[in-house]
């Protein structure tokens, strides 16, 4: 299963931002997924999940890239019925660059 999210991700290590509008962000950020994976029965597990960011910048891959998916693998995990922790979940984080003023995010789910 395969299906791509309309989000800018940033990276929440750095953010000095009002509570409010990381709040935002969030809620944003698993309701998309809620959207998506709406009326879809989750596959049984174990699974795959690559979350693929999409921008024209690039962030690092050690610590900063899994920081800008943790509002969508929970909103993943919520559909998977499990804790992000699960064994059975692994997480794969990738980036792809394009053009200017455009971004997203490929989700990947693979049994």
């Amino acid at each position: 299963m395969k299906f791509n999210l309309p989000l800018k991700t940033v990276s929440l290590l750095n953010m000095r931002e009002h509570f409010r509008v990381t709040a935002k962000r969030k809620k944003a950020h698993r309701e998309a997924v809620g959207w998506a994976t709406a009326g879809i029965k989750p596959p049984a597990l174990p699974v795959t999940v690559t979350l693929t960011r999409v921008s024209p910048g690039t962030l690092d891959a050690h610590d900063n890239l899994p920081s800008s998916m943790k509002n969508l693998v929970d909103g993943i995990a919520d559909w998977l019925g499990v804790d992000d922790a699960d064994s059975r979940v692994t997480w794969r984080y990738a980036q792809e660059k394009c053009k200017r003023g455009m971004f997203g995010v490929v989700v990947e789910v693979t049994t």
